[in-house]
């Protein structure tokens, strides 16, 4: 949905909202849901909200979703395929060669992480806003960390480290920095830049006689 569309009066939103309905209904609330809680957070952000922005009925969001709650898992599926796309989309660039492949990820995050609008990671904002541990979003949160581990260890392993698991914890560590220090440093910060250059001299360390860029 276009800047432009966002701005049209409420009303002429909704005339087009009642004759929304089933899947296009579900990827305009959708795309919305994605806007809005990532950027202002999902406890902020009500329902009606997410109605009025994605141009439709509040009877279109509950033909579609049963609950907030069941949106916001939606909302966590679509952003986990976002974000393992982007992991996926870093790997590719180096075909076999684990080492550069991993190397490749931190350059690619440090370019995303200096946007000025960047938000940090979506789970772990999830996870700041969901107290308690049992809460379906927060378990959703421990399964994509879980997965993200799990393929730096598949790296780790095939690059040849020493200590495969401690160098794909350290590499965890320093991805969830690189988010941290971009909502309390800012943006494009130095932290950030300077993570590329520390995960460049950890991969080198870690695997006798690889180039980690």
């Amino acid at each position: 949905m276009s800047d432009s569309e966002t701005l049209k009066p409420t009303a002429a939103r909704r005339a087009r909202g009642t004759q929304t309905a089933g899947p296009e209904a579900q990827q305009h609330l959708l795309r919305a849901a994605d806007e809005l809680f990532y950027r202002e957070g999902v406890r902020t952000v009500g329902v009606d909200a997410v109605v009025e922005r994605a141009g439709v009925n509040k009877m279109s969001l509950y033909r579609q979703f049963s609950s907030k709650d069941e949106l916001v898992m939606a909302y966590l599926e679509r952003k986990d395929e976002q974000f393992f796309g982007y992991v996926e989309k870093s790997f590719a660039k180096h075909p076999d060669e684990p080492a550069r492949q991993l190397q490749q990820y931190f350059d690619d995050l440090a370019v995303r992480a200096s946007v000025d609008d960047y938000r940090g990671c979506p789970f772990v904002n999830v996870a700041v806003e969901f107290s308690d541990t049992t809460h379906p979003a927060r378990q959703f949160v421990f399964r994509n960390k879980e997965r993200l581990m799990a393929r730096l260890l598949e790296l780790t392993t095939a690059a040849g480290a020493d200590d495969p698991v401690a160098l794909a914890n350290g590499l965890g560590l320093m991805i969830e920095g690189v988010y941290a220090a971009s909502q309390t440093y800012g943006p494009g910060c130095g932290p950030i830049l300077a993570a590329p250059k520390v995960a460049a001299q950890l991969i080198a360390a870690a695997c006798s006689g690889t180039q980690a860029g």
